[in-house]
Parts: structure tokens; sequence; C-alpha cells
């Protein structure tokens, strides 16, 4: 099992069809130049509708996107697109300064969580999700939080590993660990859109499910 402060999150945009993931600093690789989505392209809000448990349908909060510049750029680049979504327009390197990142990545969620705390005031908090396969109550407790978050306005970090396809048939690949950011849901938060920073189509959606079995072994911060 791994803990949730191993140091993770190598990834490069575009070595893969998918989006790529070194599995360490000794492989280099040119990533494009980091792409900007203005704040508030993605903005949608809920229209009032609500699933059958009383919760709202659904949620997108605006972001301003920029993809990683190098392949260990994921914590900071993930960071700083939860950051825009606050009015916070650091730069990338500014946010890896605050995190540690090195050519090693990012430590864990905590790191995530901390510099979220520190340049925004607001109350992230970080959820491991000890098991290999997320368990039932951690895919609910997963969709609470995100909910909860963007219904605030804040999207959720998540730390990742491994392989998930996301709703159109996309696998999104990152053995060596990867960040990414939660920024939207659909279907009483049975949907997830994710921001991420190393694929070429910027943002897709995922089912909760495999969002979580994505996080299994590492954590998030919302």
């Amino acid at each position: 099992m791994n803990s949730i402060a191993q140091r993770s999150g190598l990834s490069v945009a575009g070595l893969l069809v998918a989006g790529g993931c070194l599995a360490g600093p000794a492989v280099t690789a040119q990533a494009p130049p980091a792409a900007t989505t203005p704040v508030g392209a993605a903005q949608t809000d809920r229209d009032g509708r609500a699933d059958k448990d009383g919760r709202p349908a659904e949620r997108t909060v605006g972001i301003e996107y920029q993809a990683q510049p190098n392949f260990y750029y994921c914590g900071p680049a993930a960071t700083r697109i939860a950051l825009s979504a606050l009015g916070k327009a650091l730069s990338q390197d500014e946010v890896a300064r605050r995190l540690g990142t090195t050519e090693a990545g990012t430590d864990s969620a905590l790191d995530t969580t901390r510099v979220l705390n520190e340049l925004t005031g607001r109350r992230y908090r970080t959820t491991e999700i000890r098991d290999s396969v997320a368990r039932p109550e951690q895919v609910d407790r997963l969709r609470s939080d995100v909910v909860t978050a963007l219904e605030e306005g804040r999207p959720v970090v998540a730390n990742v590993k491994g392989t998930a396809v996301d709703t159109v048939g996309n696998p999104h690949s990152y053995e060596g660990g990867h960040y990414l950011a939660l920024v939207g849901y659909r279907d009483g938060g049975n949907l997830i859109r994710v921001a991420d920073p190393a694929a070429p189509e910027a943002e897709y959606w995922m089912t909760l499910e495999k969002v979580a079995n994505w996080i299994a072994e590492r954590g998030y911060s919302s």
C-alpha cells in the first residue's frame, strides 16, 4: 500500500495518446507550452434541479485552465487550476515553490491542501483512500466532498495513480502518479468533470466510481 506521503505526480502532456506518465525524473521530455483558457469559459451554474436524493443535479465552476509545462509540474498546474476559480492567478512556478515541488514531483495531497488553505483562507482538508480499490462508503464520501466543495466554488485537487477511462472511452494513464482538478459534476455527483493538466483535451467527464478508484492509495484536497 502506498502512503499518502509518497512523492508522486510525474507526468507529461502528450507522451501517450491519452496523456502519459513518467516513472521518475531521470526521464526527460518536452511538454507543450501551457495552454490557457480564460476564467469563466467553462462556467455553468446548476439550474435548480435536484436528483432523487435531493442533491443538486449539476454544477461546473469557472476555471483558468493551464497545461503543465514539464513532466513534474502536474501538482502545481492542478493546484493553480483550483486557485484560479477562487480568484488567485499565481504562476505555476510560484505554486511549485510553495508546494515544494522538485523533479521528483509533489509529495502528497497534504501539500496541495496546505497551499490551497494558505492562499485562499478556505477550509480545504485532505482525505485519504487507503485501500487499493475504493469501498462504497469511500465513493460516497468522495461524492459528498466534491459536491460540497463545488457548491462553494472550490475545485477539488486529486492525487491519482494508474489508468482510468473517461465517459467517451479514452484512457488516461499515469502509472507514476499524477495530480488533476475536479471542477464539475452532473447527475448528483455520479459524473465528475476533470481538468487534467496533462491531457490533450484539457477536460473530460468520468464516472464517480472510476475517479475514486483512481485516487485509491492516494488522497485528495476538498
